[in-house]
């Protein structure tokens, strides 16, 4: 009876080695569709900045797509930094939208949500996400 449990224990052993099928199965979001910038210049230097796009990764991906707007706003005005204000951002039926607000400024604004235009520029532009 020995040589049965020797067996048993190796074939328990050897099945429980193996490599089992991974249960977490990755889906890669929607290639996102970015349906455009509408800017709006609120007052002097504060401009909001309405984007939509379809798929992507979720609400922060409209996020960085507005912070890409204002990066190259920024730049397009002729000034170098923008401050984050506030975003608020909505899904309708695959559809994500953003109104980000930011003022931008030649110097660098008081505040800790601070961009470098210019370098946000080049991330977006690594990353595929369109300016304005």
């Amino acid at each position: 009876m020995r040589p049965v449990l020797i067996s048993l224990f190796t074939a328990l052993t050897v099945a429980a080695c193996q490599a089992q099928p991974d249960a977490r199965v990755e889906t890669e979001a929607p290639r996102p569709v970015y349906k455009g910038v509408e800017t709006r210049l609120l007052d002097g230097d504060l401009v909001s900045f309405v984007v939509a796009m379809e798929g992507g990764k979720g609400p922060r991906h409209v996020e960085d797509y507005a912070k890409c707007a204002a990066a190259q706003y920024t730049l397009i005005r002729g000034y170098s930094f923008a401050r984050h204000v506030r975003t608020n951002v909505e899904q309708q039926g695959g559809l994500w939208s953003a109104d980000a607000v930011y003022t931008i400024s030649p110097d660098l604004p008081r505040g800790a949500r601070t961009i470098d235009a210019e370098t946000v520029v080049e991330v977006c532009s690594e990353n595929a996400i369109p300016t304005v």
